[in-house]
């Protein structure tokens, strides 16, 4: 293993679950288009077609950490929309033309959420998603990490499944119908997870931002959902979940782009919350700092340089930040780095 990758292996680990190591810089670096309509998961393309785009990402991530020897890990990116595994259920997948795909509604009532079956591990597009770790793993060797597809909480993914505007009514009317299909999505992502870090050991589960960390301390998610409801539903339809998720994989990474800053005690309630990825907003970064800081890593992505500067002014003493920054032409993208890691050094 590259002396580099090992180190900042070892960094990331201590960050999110070890002693202070000094704030983690992760540059991004230029995406290769996906050769083609849709994603990993919904593209017409033959599996072994993507295997170059993979490895064309595979290579700018190594290119970034020679240029810049940043904290980042490269690994295989599994880049996918949110619609994976609302599609393996049946959902009908919507493709755009400058965008990731969707999944459109499947279902509008408690009967119809009633007759779905869990999918098979074995069926489209989940198929896809493990030949192409195979053929990824067999073209660049077992050692590098194999990241995973987006993956949404299992409130999420059902509220892909259920027409929204029926799912929140239900969500009053009948909701034992709502938590059944809830559960269902649970079962299905339990399954996906534990049969990926099966077949690659050696993996990443972290989908959003983009970092690293071993797959032991824990699972990574999108609990986008919380912005559409109380603290009080969001505990009774969400939290339970994504408690038994953290306890079967030793812990929980959240990412939440919504107006959520009132479930900030929900999100603390979580067993081993590792780190969580906001992306902010009237507030500020300010009630996460207070809420986070000391239990799990602020993960900031998408966030301009002079904002980092106030984030790193607002820290708290027991603050850890990872600073995922966007990708830059690497000339610029070196002086950005350096900037920031004067200001935060490796400890």
């Amino acid at each position: 293993m590259d002396r580099r990758v090992a180190r900042n292996r070892q960094y990331l680990a201590n960050l999110f679950a070890g002693p202070f190591p000094g704030h983690a810089i992760i540059v991004n670096h230029e995406a290769v288009p996906f050769p083609g309509p849709g994603d990993l998961a919904s593209s017409d393309l033959p599996v072994t077609d993507c295997v170059d785009w993979g490895m064309s990402n595979y290579e700018g991530q190594l290119e970034v950490l020679e240029v810049l020897d940043d904290d980042s890990v490269p690994h295989v990116k599994v880049s996918t929309g949110t619609q994976v595994f609302a599609a393996a259920f049946g959902c009908p997948v919507h493709m755009y033309e400058d965008s990731n795909p969707c999944a459109l509604p499947l279902v509008a009532r408690a009967e119809e959420a009633d007759r779905l079956d869990v999918p098979d591990l074995c069926d489209p597009p989940l198929d896809r998603l493990f030949e192409y770790g195979a053929l990824m793993r067999e073209r660049i060797g077992p050692d590098v990490p194999i990241s995973v597809p987006d993956i949404q909480s299992p409130f999420d993914i059902a509220a892909l499944i259920w027409r929204k505007e029926d799912l929140y009514v239900a969500v009053l009317d009948e909701p034992d119908a709502v938590k059944r299909l809830v559960d269902k999505c649970h079962i299905l992502l339990e399954r996906f997870l534990h049969e990926w870090i099966r077949q690659f050991p050696e993996c990443s589960l972290a989908h959003c931002p983009n970092a690293w960390a071993p797959p032991e301390l824990g699972m990574w998610l999108s609990e986008d959902e919380a912005g559409a409801m109380s603290t009080r539903m969001f505990e009774e339809f969400c939290i339970p979940g994504l408690a038994r998720l953290s306890e079967a994989f030793g812990g929980i990474f959240i990412h939440c782009c919504a107006d959520a800053d009132h479930q900030y005690d929900a999100f603390g309630s979580l067993p081993n919350l590792r780190g969580v990825n906001r992306v902010f907003q009237a507030s500020g970064p300010g009630p996460a700092i207070e809420a986070f800081s000391g239990q799990a890593v602020l993960m900031q992505a998408w966030t301009p340089e002079d904002q980092i500067h106030q984030m790193l002014d607002m820290a708290l003493p027991d603050t850890r930040f990872l600073f995922n920054l966007d990708a830059q032409p690497i000339d610029q993208a070196k002086r950005t780095y350096e900037r920031l890691r004067e200001r935060c050094p490796r400890l």
